[in-house]
Formats: structure tokens, C-alpha cells, sequence
């Protein structure tokens, strides 16, 4: 059996079978920025996300809905479920800077094409993050010649002045192939948490999103047609 369809049923076997919800949240995302490339410049998006850790495994969901200054509007989702080998009895935690071994899958959706990448992830112990997390893939591009991607997924906490900020985000390598260039996503938010000033029990958070692609989606970057962005989005997100 292709590892692919291995991950896919094991993921399909957990999420069919129990699967208690150890803790999840719901997320709404405003952001706005002015330097996009490959399209309009301007856009606003609004993202609705969902992160949950289980008996299985985890799983991450976002919608992105995106308003250019044009008026086009678009939508693009990802879909991220894990099966971890260490809370279903498969592998015991090594310690030390592993702290579990995951199945990892990731599905990419747009009206355009859809793109599975299956491979194997692991939580790290970092100190001082309250998580990292390193997958690496194998993508099944729907238009497009296969390829690789490694992601590292962060989050670091920390306090300033008697405020609490965080600091977190990813990084997307994906290689090259005959139809793209490689290309390097750098993707962070730096958020200060701003609902603790009036004691609300849902976080809201202000702050902004730095975007730094080279060869934004695999297109080579030349005069005429630049990919590498440097994007800075303003940003409100509310956990609810």
C-alpha cells in the first residue's frame, strides 16, 4: 500500500472511531495589506480557523476569504489532520527534544485544484515555545509536478511591560520541479493580547502579519513578474 494511502486510512480509522477532543479553539481573523504579488495588491481577508488536539492525534482547519481592491473575491482552505503514533500505543515518546512522532496530511483547497501531501511530522520541546512542530511532505499537486515541503510551525509567549504578546507563525520550504521554482514562505504574526485591558473571557488580539516569500507559489521572480513578497497585514483575531 502507497504511504500515502496508509496516512489517509489511518486518519479516516481515527476520525471515525473515538476521538475525544482533548481542547480546541475557534478563531476569526481579520487582516489587511497592501503588497501582495501575483495579483491585486490590496486585499482583505478574513480567516476562520480551528485547532484541536484529540485522543488521535490534531488537526488544523483554515478558510481564508479573500477581497482584492478590485472586487474579485476568492476562497482557499487547508485541511491538516495528524495521527499520533504515541498516543495510540505505536511508538513510545523518545524524550528529550521529540516529544511524539505524527502521521502528518495535508490537503490544499482552491476552485482552481486541490493538492494532497502526506509524510511525517514531530511536536518538538523548544523552551520557552508553547509548541513547535516539524513536518515534512510529499505533495501530490493536482496541476503540477510532484514535489517536497518541510514546515516548522511555532508559537512563542512571552510578557512586555505587564502585557502578555505572542509571537507565532510558519515556515514552508517546498523544492523545485520542472514546472516551479523552489520557494520559501516565511509567515509570522506578532499579536499583543489586547482583551485583557477590560478582562474578557474570549481573547481578542491586535497586531500585524509579516509575509516574506521568494518565488511566491513556485513562479520565478524576474522584472516583469515579481513573486517575492514582503507583505505587512494589519490584524484583528478573535478566539471564541
Amino acid at each position: 500500500m502507497p504511504f500515502r494511502y496508509l496516512v489517509m486510512t489511518l486518519l479516516c480509522c481515527s476520525c471515525s472511531g473515538y476521538a475525544e477532543v482533548l481542547w480546541q479553539d475557534f478563531r476569526l481573523t481579520y487582516l489587511n495589506g497592501s503588497h501582495y504579488r501575483l495579483g491585486d495588491p490590496q486585499r482583505q481577508v478574513l480567516t476562520i480557523e480551528h485547532a484541536a488536539a484529540t485522543a488521535w492525534g490534531d488537526s488544523f482547519f483554515f478558510l481564508d476569504h479573500m477581497k482584492s481592491a478590485n472586487g474579485q473575491h476568492s476562497n482557499y482552505a487547508e485541511l491538516q489532520p495528524r495521527f499520533s503514533l504515541g498516543k495510540n500505543g505505536w511508538q513510545q515518546a523518545p524524550g528529550g527534544l521529540i516529544k511524539d512522532v505524527l502521521l502528518a496530511s495535508h490537503i490544499e483547497m482552491s476552485s482552481q485544484r486541490t493538492n494532497l501531501l502526506y509524510g511525517v511530522g514531530l511536536d518538538l520541546a523548544m523552551p520557552g515555545l508553547k509548541f513547535t512542530q516539524l513536518n515534512f511532505y510529499r505533495r501530490n499537486n493536482e496541476q503540477i509536478a510532484d514535489n517536497w515541503q518541510a514546515t516548522l510551525v511555532w508559537g512563542a509567549p512571552f510578557q512586555f511591560g505587564g502585557q502578555s504578546f505572542l509571537y507565532d507563525g510558519f515556515v514552508d520550504w517546498a523544492s523545485g520541479s520542472v514546472d516551479q521554482h523552489a520557494n520559501l514562505n516565511w509567515t509570522s504574526q506578532l499579536k499583543w493580547l489586547a482583551s485583557n485591558l477590560w478582562q474578557g473571557k474570549s481573547q481578542v488580539w491586535l497586531g500585524v502579519e509579516y509575509v516574506w516569500w521568494r518565488h511566491k507559489f513556485g513562479v520565478l521572480d524576474k522584472p516583469l513578474l515579481r513573486s517575492h513578497e514582503n507583505n505587512v497585514n494589519l490584524l484583528l483575531k478573535w478566539h471564541f
